[in-house]
């Protein structure tokens, strides 16, 4: 499309910019609702590796409050989380990091993912090396005392960082909350690709994909849950790039359902499969989890541990055929 048709027709502007309550033939943004409280997702409970188990020690965590320090997204205040195993040694091999956007939700203890025991179980039983997780929720503005427009700026903030398609996501992970978690820690996480994964929900889960294309050589793994890769600020841009880029050295799992979300932005159970075709189509490795389920974490919970160990599990088969060939 040339430049200044696309201007002429808005598409250069977020609905987020221009009203976030429009209402455009009988429908808006608010319709959201239906998806996060779907029927379909009753089928689905936290994954086994959710429980504690007697023969696994739990881990131990990390707490940062109120975390400001970012040149990235400045004027913002943050919580995250690290969640270390019980056998992690600082002075051992480099561990693994998976990232969590909207830390909160997956670590919640009685969440539908409980990512932190299934960390904890992973490494105790499954994974040769250690992964450790990092927690990171949004950003928000520092309050202004009205709840209302503190909430819609928070809102705001989590859109501009997550869903917006350009690196300075990925700046903000690599630049500055590895170098915080490292220096919490004691000791450096690993500088492989494939050791570091990215994981998120909805708006979330662009954001993971997004920070792995723009940075391959320093996330390699993605789970997308509910990914918006639709319209609100060019995600739905995605699957064309996707089929007319180089194939890129990642590797994604892909999740959403028949009752996931269908509003103005999009609908993000077609953008899924507009996603899913592309990466097929581009030959990276991938897969798509397409269940019953709306808007909600509880079909990604019920698979997290299984797509965990997917994405290690290709790692060291492509390991395996390359030493091979």
């Amino acid at each position: 499309m040339d430049i200044q048709d696309y201007l002429a027709h808005g598409l250069h502007r977020s609905l987020w910019e221009l009203d976030p309550g429009l209402v455009v033939n009988g429908h808006s943004n608010q319709e959201i609702s239906k998806a996060l409280q779907a029927p379909g997702d009753s089928r689905y409970l936290p994954c086994a590796e959710a429980h504690p188990r007697d023969d696994v020690l739990p881990g131990s965590q990390i707490e940062l409050k109120n975390w400001s320090v970012s040149d990235v997204y400045p004027d913002t205040v943050r919580d995250l989380w690290i969640h270390l195993p019980a056998a992690f040694d600082p002075g051992g091999p480099a561990p693994g990091v998976i990232v969590f956007q909207d830390g909160a939700a997956y670590l919640d203890p009685r969440g539908a993912v409980r990512a932190a025991t299934v960390l904890d179980n992973l490494n105790a039983h499954a994974f040769a090396l250690p992964l450790i997780g990092v927690f990171v929720n949004p950003g928000r503005p520092p309050h202004t005392g009205d709840p209302q427009r503190d909430g819609l700026a928070a809102m705001r903030q989590r859109s501009v960082e997550y869903d917006t398609c350009n690196g300075h996501y990925e700046q903000f992970l690599t630049g500055e909350v590895l170098p915080v978690v490292e220096a919490r820690i004691g000791c450096g996480v690993t500088l492989d690709p494939d050791r570091r994964i990215l994981c998120g929900i909805s708006s979330g889960g662009i954001a993971a994909f997004n920070a792995a294309w723009h940075a391959p050589g320093h996330f390699a793994g993605v789970i997308s849950h509910c990914g918006s890769y639709t319209n609100i600020r060019g995600g739905h841009n995605y699957p064309y790039l996707v089929r007319t880029t180089p194939r890129k050295p990642i590797r994604v799992v892909l999740q959403s359902g028949v009752q996931d979300a269908d509003i103005l932005y999009g609908s993000w159970p077609l953008a899924n499969q507009a996603m899913a075709a592309a990466l097929a189509f581009a030959g990276y490795p991938h897969q798509f989890l397409f269940g019953e389920g709306g808007h909600s974490l509880r079909h990604g919970g019920a698979v997290f541990a299984d797509s965990l160990r997917w994405l290690i599990a290709s790692v060291q088969a492509d390991s395996r055929t390359s030493r091979q060939a």
